[in-house]
């Protein structure tokens, strides 16, 4: 029900024509689950099912030797090929092959780890095939993207994608270098917590203002989020709900998957105290256990003990123990602190203490854990845990509802968000020099502090004559092994700029460089110029230099990109902030004006050039991608050719049985016994025959159309057979049809000779002439005699002979007959003449009742009667009622 209430919030009623309109696809892209959402035009607004019907995708792509596989039909393949199948990849995001994260991953993963090009952590399959964690999430990314497409019945580009608050411009690199992959274009990344708050507030209206905590405990991490709900004034606009994150604490290495580690080192020390052997050595046993880890996890939620059991779990011996929850809750004490920890975390970064909150929004899959509940009621109190939301699919379609609101598709609610970076960004970069021999002297400044808006801009000034490079680093270590330092701009093309504005008459020109914190989270330079300001010593300077008429503003107003500073293969489609304190100038402003302005901003700014580099850990280049999405697309051919090559020998295989069923000697009274002839049915059991003995020696290597060919071949043997039987099976409704129009036709004849006798006598106007009449007449014994002649020789043909006489045929000439019937019945009484006047004396009485064609007076006592057309007469009722079936 809450669902159908959402979708009256979003109006889909398109700013564009219907053909124009465009689909968005929201994913949340998890550590253990994805979940999709499609927003389109007449389709519901719900989670995005998958093939199996269910509502979530288990993360996890792999290989049945040559088979791919998404989803669960891969991670059930875990334990068989523990080194084709991988899951957990958002873990490996991005992550330095030297880091711990890596380290981490490599504890509860049997994944072979391969360092890659560009020094991030990538996985090597058993064949020797090594992937980057960008290609296999992009295959996922496009599984879900083939979802949509099929739901939506078009293709799907834009897409949004939820990451964590914490994610670094790295991760956030790879991505979107992900989707680009996937073949989807990124309409905008926005954080988890703010996916939620969205659903949160897409159903409700606040009076006052709010502040809600989003707890989100999912399998790699757990991020506490504080969110402000104020209510937007209808006087200012459209009435609404202003979002705004005040606060986040998070932790990166606590979540559900630590907590199957330690379920699985209880399960292990277990099966090794029993067996007095180790387990680890196993990769198979380690996955099997991995995979009982999260299914006896899951049961302890809800019950106080179970039991584990693993068939053949390693050296053919069977696992079986039980498990209780105070055992694990021991196992995972140390953890219990770190639990609540993100709560506090994330109230000091807002300001707020927890009276100030309203409540605490649960989400994610790690929630229902009973220690993680106790942690956080002790944190917080009972009385502030609310359960408003889906714990697993609000991000998705608080993602879905924010795309269609950033997408020009769709009218929804007015619900404006304003989310923050968490992460210091300092820029820093050398002094211009005072001497040849001066050391040089670096400065650093602090652009982006913790806490900053997304969409902000900020605008660097330097007095500098040649050429320099800005250096972006993270103030702080985002994690052990990630490197601080983002990305590198140089600045090109200073001395000649600076030259020209001199030239111009421009007095101490400076390059001003504009800084970026887009909506998705990306630090760039978004622009530099070289400003400098030229006076105009003519009278109309002067004045415009008294009355400031002819200044301008020193920063237009740009829209933020949602695009990392890096190469892309296209130019991204800019989204506006809702928060943006720039403004576009208005409408109604006089164009003269605008050109003057204009042209004013051409002679005192010239653009300067901004090359940007990666020296540390840089993200793919568009080669790479192409290389990867051709690499991809390979795959999708070869899967695709694979999959009609099945297809063809499965409908081979199965026409064949069909077959043989149909010339089994015990279904003698069958239609096909019946409409076939011993020498075809024997022609046909030795093709079939000569086919199953080609399908079980050379089917493995057969080519797609040499199962269609034997397939067709076949076909062509049996068509006739199945043409007599349908031939026999629809000859009697179309005698019964021609019958019928010969009938219907033969009593309009009789009606219509009457009537016409009738008008002729009382000279009335006629529909219709004798000509006419005998026309029709003669069609109808025309049909009569054909369909006499060649139904009587259908008579004595048998039921396994072509028939003489085809329906298609009798259909036809009925339809002959039916057209010259319709053509004179649905004529309508044509008006009478009216009579021609001779002289301008008053005619007599008499006269006008004998000459007036029905259209003078009728004599005293005396009735005139016109007889009344056929559709008038009724005879239209009942023209096509067919008769008894006669011999024929």
């Amino acid at each position: 029900m809450r669902l159908l209430h959402c979708w009256t919030l979003v109006s889909l009623l398109a700013l564009v024509p219907q053909s124009t309109l465009a689909s968005v696809l929201a994913i949340d892209y998890g550590t253990d689950w994805i979940k999709a959402s499609l927003m389109k035009p007449g389709v519901p607004f719900d989670v995005l099912l998958n093939k199996d019907s269910k509502r979530k995708i288990q993360s996890a792509v792999g290989w049945k030797r040559d088979d791919r596989l998404f989803g669960s039909d891969a991670a059930s393949m875990a334990g068989r090929f523990p080194l084709d199948v991988f899951t957990g990849l958002k873990y490996l995001q991005a992550a330095p092959y030297d880091s711990d994260t890596t380290s981490i991953y490599a504890k509860f993963s049997p994944s072979q780890l391969v360092e890659t090009t560009r020094k991030t952590a990538g996985v090597k399959q058993s064949d020797g095939t090594e992937w980057s964690v960008e290609e296999l999430i992009a295959m996922q990314l496009s599984y879900v993207k083939q979802l949509a497409e099929e739901v939506a019945e078009e293709k799907v580009r834009d897409v949004v994608v939820t990451v964590p608050p914490f994610y670094s411009q790295y991760e956030r690199d790879a991505v979107v270098d992900a989707i680009e992959i996937s073949g989807l274009r990124t309409l905008a990344l926005i954080s988890d917590g703010t996916a939620v708050a969205v659903n949160y507030a897409m159903t409700r209206t606040f009076t006052t203002p709010e502040y809600h905590i989003i707890y989100d405990a999912g399998a790699s991490s757990i991020v506490a989020t504080v969110v402000s709900f104020t209510p937007i004034d209808a006087k200012s606009g459209s009435p609404g709900t202003h979002i705004a994150v005040a606060g986040v604490g998070y932790d990166r290495k606590t979540g559900g998957i630590e907590l199957d580690k330690r379920m699985r080192e209880i399960l292990i020390d277990m099966f090794n105290a029993k067996h007095k052997k180790d387990v680890r050595e196993d990769k198979k046993a380690m996955a099997k256990l991995w995979k009982e880890a999260g299914r006896v996890k899951a049961i302890l939620s809800a019950n106080t003990e179970t039991v584990s059991s693993v068939e053949s779990l390693a050296w053919d011996i069977d696992f079986k123990s039980k498990v209780t929850r105070a055992a694990f809750e021991t196992a995972c004490s140390d953890l219990r602190g770190r639990f609540a920890q993100p709560i506090y975390d994330a109230l000091n970064a807002a300001g707020l203490s927890l009276d100030e909150i309203t409540s605490v929004l649960l989400v994610g899959g790690t929630t229902r854990t009973p220690m993680v509940q106790k942690a956080i009621k002790a944190a917080v109190g009972a009385e502030k845990i609310a359960l408003n939301v889906n714990a697993d699919e609000s991000p998705v379609l608080g993602a879905a509802f924010y795309g269609a609101s950033l997408s020009r598709q769709f009218k929804t609610k007015n619900i404006k968000v304003s989310d923050i970076g968490l992460h210091d960004v300092e820029v820093s970069y050398f002094a211009a020099p005072t001497t040849p021999l001066s050391r040089p002297r670096s400065i650093t400044t602090l652009i982006f502090p913790s806490g900053t808006k997304v969409g902000t801009k900020k605008t660097l000034t330097f007095k500098r004559k040649e050429d320099f490079t800005l250096f972006f680093d993270y103030k702080h270590l985002i994690a052990p092994g990630y490197p601080q330092r983002l990305f590198e701009s140089e600045i090109t093309g200073v001395s000649e700029a600076l030259g020209n504005l001199t030239e111009r008459g421009a007095v101490d020109p400076v390059v001003k460089a504009t800084l970026l914190l887009s909506e998705s989270g990306f630090v760039s330079v978004s622009e530099a110029v070289a400003y400098g300001e030229i006076k105009d010593d003519s009278l109309t300077g002067k004045l415009k230099g008294l009355f400031g008429a002819g200044s301008s503003s020193q920063e237009e107003a740009t829209s933020s990109e949602n695009t990392p500073p890096r190469e892309t293969e296209g130019a991204s489609s800019p989204s506006e902030s809702s928060t943006s304190s720039s403004a576009a100038p208005s409408p109604s402003a006089n164009d003269t004006a605008a050109e003057k302005k204009k042209a004013i901003c051409k002679e005192d700014t010239i653009k300067l050039k901004v090359v940007t580099t990666f020296p540390l850990m840089p993200p793919m280049t568009v080669d790479e991608k192409k290389k990867a999405r051709s690499r991809l697309r390979a795959i999708d051919l070869e899967e695709a050719a694979k999959n009609r090559k099945d297809e063809a020998r499965n409908n081979l295989e199965s026409y064949l049985y069909r077959m043989r069923d149909l010339l089994d000697e015990d279904n003698k009274d069958s239609p096909f016994k019946k409409c076939s002839k011993e020498s075809e049915r024997q022609a046909i059991a030795n093709k079939l025959e000569d086919s199953f003995t080609w399908l079980h020696d050379r089917g493995d290597i057969a080519e797609t159309s040499q199962f269609l060919d034997k397939r067709i071949s076949l076909e062509a043997m049996e068509k006739p057979i199945i043409h007599r039987y349908q031939e026999i099976e629809a000859f009697p409704q179309a005698l019964n049809n021609s019958q019928m129009w010969n009938w219907s036709t033969r009593l309009f004849l009789t009606e219509a000779r009457q009537n016409l006798t009738a008008e002729l006598e009382a000279d009335l106007p006629s529909k219709w002439t004798k000509d006419e009449l005998d026309a029709l007449e003669k069609t109808l014994k025309e049909h009569e005699s054909w369909l006499h002649t060649w139904v009587e020789k259908q008579k004595s043909v048998k039921s396994n002979e072509d028939p003489v006489i085809e329906t298609t045929e009798m259909k036809a000439r009925a339809k002959v007959l039916e057209t010259s019937l319709m053509k004179l019945f649905k004529r309508k009484v044509p008006k009478a003449r009216k009579p021609k006047v001779t002289s301008t004396a008053e005619p007599e009485p008499t006269a006008q009742a004998e000459g007036g064609e029905g259209q003078g007076e009728v004599p005293p006592g005396e009735e005139q009667v016109i007889p009344e057309a056929p559709e008038e007469q009724g005879q239209a009722q009942e023209p096509l009622k067919a008769p008894e079936r006669d011999e024929l």
